[in-house]
């Protein structure tokens, strides 16, 4: 994959923060990835700030727009049209969590639940077409569903992005992994949560982040505050790691091999 995209309809195009703490998170994440991160100077825009690595925007955060709400990252699919995609949501047993709204001139989206309850977003662009930089190092690398029920989400997605699937054994007692497919090309990857993870914790979509060095950047990460929630540990295709931020908001780190 082009480390420089163009939109693509139906895949991955952007992910954002809401956090509890949006100077706090600013300031991990600036020192973890070596993002520059700065307010948009919109006093419309709400405290959201953009990271960007060499002028290329990476990734949003601001502050959350409910209080009780946990801190976050957000997975946004593109799309062409966003009003439609809400439509065919709610027609598949999906909820429309917030309706197809304009943000500023950038773009329109819209935020939803799947039908095992994991929260994804759309975008359809205008001035911003998302991300400027996906798959390298401190960008986006990765999207992984975590579901409680992932049987009920299988034909959900394919219906509403055209996705397809490729099946992987996991191992011994842990069930098989799924590679999201668009155009023959691995976008996303899907499991059903591992029956041990306590049951208040919901369905949720986990967004890795690119690094030359998992365990120097996972030990990074854990020194700047944040949880280990799982080791740096090989995979068949490279290596990865789990952890929250001081927030809470879990993510991922990622080493794919060459």
């Amino acid at each position: 994959m082009a480390e420089t995209r163009t939109f693509v309809a139906n895949a991955p195009v952007w992910v954002d923060l809401s956090t509890t703490d949006a100077a706090a998170a600013r300031d991990y994440y600036a020192k973890l990835f070596g993002w520059k991160v700065d307010l948009t100077k919109d006093p419309d825009a709400g405290g959201y700030a953009l990271a960007t690595v060499g002028n290329k925007n990476v990734a949003g955060i601001g502050p959350t727009q409910n209080p009780q709400a946990p801190s976050a990252w957000m997975l946004y699919i593109g799309t062409r049209d966003a009003d439609a995609v809400a439509k065919k949501v709610q027609a598949e047993g999906g909820k429309v969590i917030a309706p197809p709204f304009d943000v500023l001139k950038s773009g329109r989206m819209a935020v939803f639940q799947d039908p095992a309850g994991a929260f994804i977003s759309v975008w359809q662009p205008k001035d911003m077409q998302g991300a400027d930089m996906m798959y390298a190092p401190s960008s986006f690398a990765w999207a992984e569903l975590n579901a409680r029920g992932f049987e009920k989400d299988k034909p959900f997605y394919k219906k509403i992005f055209g996705w397809g699937e490729k099946q992987s054994p996991m191992g011994e007692g842990q069930g098989d992994y799924t590679e999201f497919k668009l155009n023959d090309e691995s976008i996303a990857g899907a499991m059903e949560m591992n029956p041990m993870v306590p049951k208040e914790v919901p369905s949720y979509w986990l967004v890795y982040f690119g690094v030359e060095d998992v365990d120097k950047a996972h030990k990074k990460a854990v020194e700047l505050g944040g949880r280990e929630m799982l080791e740096p540990q090989e995979f068949p295709g490279g290596r990865f790691s789990i952890l929250s931020d001081p927030q809470g908001a879990a993510f991922g780190l990622l080493k794919m091999q060459r």
